[in-house]
């Protein structure tokens, strides 16, 4: 059994862990409201573009743009990979790099080829390591990012979908559904599908564009996928805080019960100690 001296160096040691990992859970915990007031304000405009270029979709215009037109093969697919620049988060970037892996693993044994642009610098360190074409990389975007930052990464996967050098874009995040859960999610960016909703099916959409249909559609698009890609990193940057705050919970109750467990082998140790020394000295006495 530890000595009394080794016993009380590792209780002192978990409380130490412990007002760290409380810390972390209270400023999470500050966070996470703000991210969630931020996240639930961008999430209208991101809806009602959505629906704007679901209709534009469908609509029977006779220039069609190239985001809106599906590639008769597709060879590369480009990935936006968000994730956190920080971690102690638990399995939050993780469970989504699996997932990940797995798409990428099924997709490249049937001969396509896997290009990235990730965001956040667990994602950044990770696919490093994995053969796939990395074409930007995002990092320290802080948790109140902005669209300035995320344009270039953006515009680096458009120029290359527009080039042809990649077919088909999808963008992985972690959605947030509530402070408990966040669901590893995948979703096509690019080509652009229309929308499905039965209203939407009675219409044959249209629409007259001024100067001219070209112009106006690569502007609107392109911002368009601009609003999707930031209210994604709206939402995982919410993901992040809750699934931190959750962590940290976890690991202040755990180092709690670890503390009442090694006060409980102390409180042993030293009754044995106490029980050997009054046994050493009844032992002496008879002997005299």
């Amino acid at each position: 059994m530890a000595g009394g001296r080794e016993i009380k160096t590792k209780i002192k040691s978990v409380q130490n862990t412990r007002k760290v990992t409380r810390a972390l859970e209270m400023v999470s915990a500050s966070k996470i409201r703000k991210a969630q007031d931020r996240m639930k304000q961008s999430r209208p405009y991101a809806h009602a573009m959505k629906q704007l270029i679901g209709h534009m979709a469908q609509a029977n215009s006779e220039y069609r743009h190239p985001y809106l037109v599906p590639r008769a093969a597709v060879k590369r697919v480009g990935y936006i990979v968000i994730s956190s620049d920080r971690g102690l988060a638990g399995g939050l970037n993780n469970n989504m790099f699996r997932k990940l892996l797995g798409e990428f693993r099924s997709l490249q044994e049937q001969g396509v080829e896997i290009s990235l642009v990730t965001i956040g610098q667990k994602a950044s360190a990770f696919f490093r390591h994995i053969k796939v074409e990395m074409l930007a990389s995002i990092t320290h975007i802080g948790d109140t990012p902005k669209v300035e930052q995320l344009v270039g990464g953006i515009k680096v996967m458009l120029d290359a979908y527009t080039s042809g050098n990649v077919d088909r874009v999808n963008i992985a995040y972690n959605d947030f559904v509530n402070t408990m859960t966040q669901k590893a999610t995948f979703e096509q960016l690019l080509p652009l599908q229309p929308t499905e909703s039965e209203s939407d099916a009675r219409h044959d959409w249209d629409y007259l564009y001024e100067p001219d249909a070209e112009v106006v559609l690569d502007h609107v698009l392109t911002r368009y996928i601009e609003s999707l890609v930031y209210q994604a990193v709206m939402e995982n940057v919410a993901s992040e805080h809750a699934a931190r705050m959750v962590a940290m919970k976890a690991a202040s109750d755990n180092a709690t019960k670890l503390i009442d467990t090694l006060n409980l082998v102390y409180n042993k140790a030293r009754q044995a100690a106490i029980t050997q020394e009054i046994s050493e000295i009844v032992g002496g006495a008879a002997a005299v």
